[in-house]
């Protein structure tokens, strides 16, 4: 009879539902899937005991009754057990064991390396000062000394920002370096100045082993009276040797930079090779005009340094890419 054969598949999946609940609460849910009052499956049993025969009824109505009352009592057996057990493990439980040790964060490599920079700039008589990632144009080439013919201020070099303070007053971009903080403190800051700047920097450059289109920078600024290029090199020879060790190799190279004049490339043993770790120079007579400083009574210097490089020569990394694939196996060992 198809009524009976209902009547077992329900017996069959409540039990089997019973068995597998593992706790209380879904121990509830069977209850009400199976014998809820206002939609449990229960009642569309009841539904197949009232399109029986005349004949059939007396069997179907007990079966019916036997099922009911065989889940019913297996669902409140069910619910002693479930509590039985989770005395047992109250009362097994020892609030004497150590518990798990929680997993704390740490700094992240290139962070770790920023505040040992600052420390150390500080031992020379540096002020960090900070600026904003997103620069007017003003701030990031007019003022260094960077016309608007620059090869530097292609925007195909640059990542410009669409804003409505853009259309306000002018372009605005991702700042190219942290120069542009150099340009805010003079232009509120009288000399002398003994200033680094640390933060990062946005330049769409082709992503490799030692390239990246963010990454961090360091810039530093001395302007005074009698500031020389032998004090630049003094001061960026021994902050690397602080740093990376009395056995790193520093050699700089003539260069030219807008800004500064005369400038170089500074550059840092790397195996068998060298790697360029920054640029520096005298700070040209055009920055201090854009900025009210006299050229004539005050010289100044003026370096920046990629951090992440410092970052993989620290810590024997031979690929920046893995400073950002937030991958904890690396991350963890800093």
């Amino acid at each position: 009879m198809d009524i009976l054969q209902a009547f077992n598949e329900f017996e069959v999946a409540a039990l089997a539902a019973i068995e597998a609940a593992s706790d209380g609460a879904a121990l509830e849910k069977v209850r009400i899937e199976y014998l809820g009052q206002k939609s449990g499956r229960i009642r569309d049993l009841q539904k197949l005991v009232g399109q029986a025969t005349p004949a059939e009824k007396p069997q179907v109505g007990k079966r019916f009754n036997d099922v009911r009352t065989v889940v019913a009592a297996r669902l409140e057996a069910r619910v002693e057990e479930l509590k039985t057990a989770a005395l047992k493990a109250a009362a097994d439980f020892d609030v004497t064991l150590p518990g798990e040790r929680p997993v704390i964060g740490r700094l992240h490599p290139i962070t770790q390396v920023m505040n040992e920079f600052r420390e150390l700039m500080g031992r020379f008589g540096f002020t960090v000062v900070d600026g904003p990632e997103i620069e007017d144009e003003r701030h990031n080439f007019e003022a260094l000394n960077i016309p608007e013919d620059h090869p530097a201020r292609d925007p195909l070099d640059n990542f410009y920002v669409a804003c409505a303070s853009s259309l306000a007053g002018g372009p605005v971009l991702l700042r190219s370096q942290t120069s542009t903080v150099q340009i805010r403190t003079m232009e509120k800051t009288p000399p002398p100045v003994r200033i680094v700047s640390l933060g990062r920097v946005y330049r769409p450059d082709t992503i490799d082993a030692t390239h990246s289109c963010m990454f961090h920078q360091m810039e530093g600024l001395l302007v005074d009276r009698r500031v020389t290029m032998a004090q630049l090199k003094t001061v960026l020879s021994q902050f690397a040797r602080s740093f990376l060790g009395p056995e790193v190799e520093i050699r700089f190279r003539p260069s030219f930079f807008p800004f500064t004049e005369p400038s170089v490339e500074v550059d840092m043993k790397w195996g068998d090779s060298w790697m360029e770790i920054g640029g520096a120079g005298m700070v040209d007579p055009a920055v201090f005009a854009a900025v009210g400083y006299d050229p004539e009574e005050y010289t100044g210097f003026a370096f920046g340094l990629g951090i992440e490089r410092f970052c993989m020569k620290h810590f024997g990394v031979d690929d920046i890419r893995r400073f950002y694939e937030n991958d904890l196996r690396f991350l963890s060992q800093f």
